[in-house]
């Protein structure tokens, strides 16, 4: 893949992120972004972070003591994790479920 492609499709992949956290109540989770990066933040002061990896062309997403590196996909169209193969924005949801201690009904 060429850098023009990856900056685009990570580009799409945190907005799509920013958008989605958009509809959860600051107090609970809320969130910020620069370039390159999307921060989770909670009230507890713990921190999540979804962000681009450009010399690996992957996306990489932290989450308390995990971290987990996704490759794009262009048969399925999603970032998917290079090690089971899970996918990110399914990732992104189940983790955040589990510090809310909620199910979280829809998925970045």
């Amino acid at each position: 893949m060429d850098a023009e492609t990856f900056e685009r499709l990570a580009d799409a992949c945190l907005a799509r992120a920013a958008v989605w956290l958009e509809n959860f109540d600051p107090d609970e989770v809320d969130f910020a972004t620069t370039d390159g990066v999307v921060t989770l933040e909670f009230p507890d002061g713990v921190r999540y972070i979804l962000n681009r990896q450009a010399g690996s062309h992957q996306m990489w997403y932290a989450a308390g003591a995990r971290a987990w590196h996704y490759d794009w996909k262009p048969e399925s169209e999603t970032w998917i994790d290079d090690r089971d193969g899970h996918e990110l924005y399914d990732n992104v949801r189940r983790t955040l479920a589990e510090k809310l201690g909620r199910a979280v009904e829809s998925r970045a």
